[in-house]
């Protein structure tokens, strides 16, 4: 069979590999426990604030966020702090992730990943990792996230700092199609 010549010059193999990485980002899965009334997920078990599944992290700080639907919340950015981040499988979130440390293995790095969407998964973003999300779902999306640093809004002992929602290019926020 032979293709025709526009179809040719626009075709492409599908990728079906995993994503590319980033150093220092990981993601955890999580088991949901089921039973005719509902479901349970363990986040983390913790031992003097260390999750044993997320080795050399301490938590010093549990948040909750919600997002609109459609909303994009992007980019933050911290120079010491690790966020842990957990979404409810019932929502449906796009994160973005970009290394801009200098120096990194991985500088330069984009990473791409739905949180929930019927997955239980914990994902680590270390510091100097830019981070954003975008509410794909058609209800309020919810973060949970751990943090190893607690909060501060005085600027002379905040760690969280920002870039442009759209530091990568507004597409990267728009769904793969194809």
């Amino acid at each position: 069979m032979e293709l025709t010549p526009p179809a040719k010059r626009a075709f492409q193999l599908q990728s079906y590999g995993g994503a590319a990485s980033i150093d220092g980002v990981a993601l955890v899965g999580l088991t949901r426990h089921h039973d005719e009334g509902g479901s349970m997920t363990e986040l983390a078990r913790l031992t003097a604030g260390r999750a044993g599944a997320l080795p050399g992290f301490e938590v010093r700080q549990v948040n909750y966020s919600e997002l609109a639907p459609g909303a994009v919340k992007a980019f933050h950015l911290h120079v010491r702090q690790t966020d842990v981040w957990y979404v409810p499988p019932t929502d449906r979130m796009l994160v973005v992730l970009l290394d801009v440390r200098q120096g990194s293995p991985t500088e330069g790095a984009r990473l791409r990943l739905v949180l929930g969407d019927g997955i239980s998964r914990l994902l680590r973003i270390p510091p100097g990792v830019a981070h954003g999300v975008k509410n794909l779902g058609t209800a309020t999306g919810r973060v949970l996230y751990f943090t190893d640093v607690h909060f501060s809004p005085e600027p002379s002992t905040c760690d969280e700092g920002r870039l442009p929602w759209d530091f990568a290019g507004a597409e990267i926020w728009e769904p793969t199609r194809g």
